[in-house]
């Protein structure tokens, strides 16, 4: 599985979030924080899909998505730990998850190119 696939609907939800929080509560960290990160995250599964299309792997990108979701598990579970809350708990798990996904991009050398028939 190529890493735009799961990466560009992640910043989709993660912009989603963030709208939803400054729409129900006001805070401007929840928007700041989400719409910060889905559009990152939105922009690093762009550049992977760029690159696919030229059949390369854009490690910039990989190294991005990685860094976003790392960040966003460490910062979401610090916000669980401090208000017990069942949101930022699922949003931690869901963000390491993606996070261990990244990695293991990085670590099989990217994106796995099918050789071309003729």
């Amino acid at each position: 599985m190529h890493d735009f696939c799961f990466t560009i609907p992640y910043g989709l939800i993660l912009v989603c979030g963030g709208v939803i929080g400054y729409a129900n509560k006001g805070s401007i960290a929840s928007l700041a924080g989400g719409v910060g990160t889905g559009f990152a995250l939105i922009l690093a599964g762009y550049l992977s899909l760029q690159a696919f299309h030229k059949r390369k792997n854009s490690y910039f990108a990989l190294i991005l998505e990685t860094a976003c979701a790392a960040t966003l598990t460490w910062v979401m579970g610090q916000r669980y730990m401090q208000t017990s809350k069942i949101m930022p708990a699922v949003v931690a798990g869901i963000s390491a998850l993606m996070a261990g996904f990244y990695l293991y991009k990085i670590a099989t050398g990217g994106n796995h190119f099918p050789p071309k028939t003729e």
